[in-house]
């Protein structure tokens, strides 16, 4: 995952490979004109079908090079996309933002919105929370897995966020939507948007880059209602923005043909706001380091660099050294915007390893509360500073496209730094994008 704190810690997303290289029992996307050619590609060639992604016409399944061949021939395949492991290395923002003042002076708390979180889990009980997880889900998508339905639902009280790097996500959304909590003898510690509700996916225990697509496409199919048809959207709103705070480390080449771009575009096309965090391998320039999924030039994928004010709220800080930085002479590998991800104060709990390598923990309000919040840094924590504006977005114009919503946070933001440049309708940099994100002048290019 994309943190930066006493140690790194990167979750590798696999990049596809071509099939000429899979190896038995490979994991493989099976790509069809349609989901029923997808499907009886699968089934003809013998392969075991892990589970589908209907609306794109894909099914995931696993077998031998020569069942894997098999399908790649059989009528109405597209593509065979070859999956590799994924693997893990071991509040001053709102200021910068001016998020803090679209709350207080226009009332702007993402109410009436979800914002899905798809990351390492959640502690629901976090005070930070206060019931607003609405859907808890943990990701059993697992290579060699028999479950065709693999995103499970768990109890809202179930701390998700255990697994051997865990506390990731719980930071990540508390940055996206956490509430107002006074610390002992510290700051109050809050989050974007914290009239919105949270809904988390974990794909902690994944071991495959399948875990976080098939994540992707249960947000692709429950968006609308993702507590059931049964639950009004009073008690559970529908699904406007994903934050992924993921990516293969070193960048790559963006795939237009990969299930991820393709399940992302779906989204984008239902009203949903992707948002990637860019990556923290930092550079020169002279290479296109970005994280691949969020240079889709589609407009309503956003790809977030990191920022530093200071600690102080200040709106001409610098980019972090860390932020990944796209290829100077390619615009279409330059991250969109900026927010604050450096030294970032967020919900975390000391059990959970990322959590105890962060710098200031912090007790929460309660006596068993002890290191309830850390501090962070990372394009991690940029990415859900923009998933939880674009919750307010919503909130101050409901019938905004994704592509307004891009459109608004792009032509507004703030010019820190230099070196910006023509980038079709915008001016932006390799590095920071088009500047640090201003939600009162988003709402009001709205």
């Amino acid at each position: 995952m994309y943190t930066r704190a006493a140690s790194l810690a990167v979750l590798l997303v696999a990049v596809a490979s071509p099939v000429a290289t899979a190896a038995p029992a490979s994991t493989v996307y099976v790509h069809g004109a349609d989901i029923a050619a997808a499907e009886r590609a699968v089934e003809s060639a013998g392969l075991q079908k892990l589970t589908s992604f209907r609306k794109i016409g894909v099914v995931a399944a696993r077998g031998d090079s020569a069942q894997i061949s098999s399908a790649r021939a059989e009528a109405g395949v597209t593509r065979v996309e070859v999956q590799k492991p994924i693997r893990f290395l071991g509040s001053t923002s709102h200021t910068a933002t001016r998020g803090l003042d679209a709350r207080n002076s226009l009332g702007l708390t993402g109410a009436g919105v979800s914002v899905a979180v798809i990351d390492s889990g959640v502690d629901p009980t976090h005070p930070s929370f206060g019931g607003r997880i609405v859907r808890n889900l943990k990701s059993l998508c697992l290579d060699g897995s028999t479950q065709t339905n693999c995103i499970v639902p768990v109890p809202n009280f179930l701390d998700t966020d255990t697994t051997s790097l865990g506390g990731h996500g719980t930071h990540v959304t508390g940055i996206a939507i956490g509430g107002d909590v006074q610390t002992t003898g510290g700051p109050v510690i809050r989050g974007a948007a914290p009239g919105a509700k949270g809904v988390v996916i974990s794909t902690g225990a994944a071991i495959l880059i399948l875990g976080a697509d098939a994540a992707l496409n249960w947000v692709l199919e429950n968006h609308r209602a993702p507590c059931g048809a049964g639950v009004p959207a009073s008690a559970c709103p529908p699904i406007k923005v994903i934050n992924n705070s993921y990516g293969p480390s070193g960048g790559g080449a963006f795939d237009p043909g990969s299930v991820t771009v393709k399940l992302q575009r779906q989204l984008v096309a239902e009203g949903v706001v992707v948002v990637w965090a860019n990556g923290n391998d930092g550079g020169d320039g002279s290479a296109n380091l970005s994280n691949p999924p969020g240079v889709d030039p589609t407009p309503g994928v956003i790809s977030v660099a990191s920022y530093d004010d200071q600690e102080t709220g200040t709106r001409d800080g610098a980019v972090s050294d860390f932020s990944s930085r796209g290829l100077a002479a390619d615009s279409a590998t330059w991250p969109d915007i900026s927010a604050p991800g450096e030294n970032i104060a967020s919900s975390c709990r000391l059990h959970l390893p990322i959590c105890a390598t962060g710098l200031k923990p912090q007790n929460g309000p309660g006596l068993l509360d002890l290191g309830t919040f850390n501090t962070i840094s990372g394009t991690s924590m940029a990415a859900p500073h923009i998933a939880g504006i674009v919750a307010q977005l919503f909130q101050a114009k409901p019938s905004a496209t994704p592509a307004d919503i891009e459109r608004a946070l792009k032509s507004t933001a703030h010019k820190y730094g230099s070196g910006y440049q023509p980038a079709g309708p915008f001016t932006s940099s390799f590095d920071k994008g088009t500047g640090l994100v201003d939600v009162v002048a988003a709402v009001n290019a709205l």
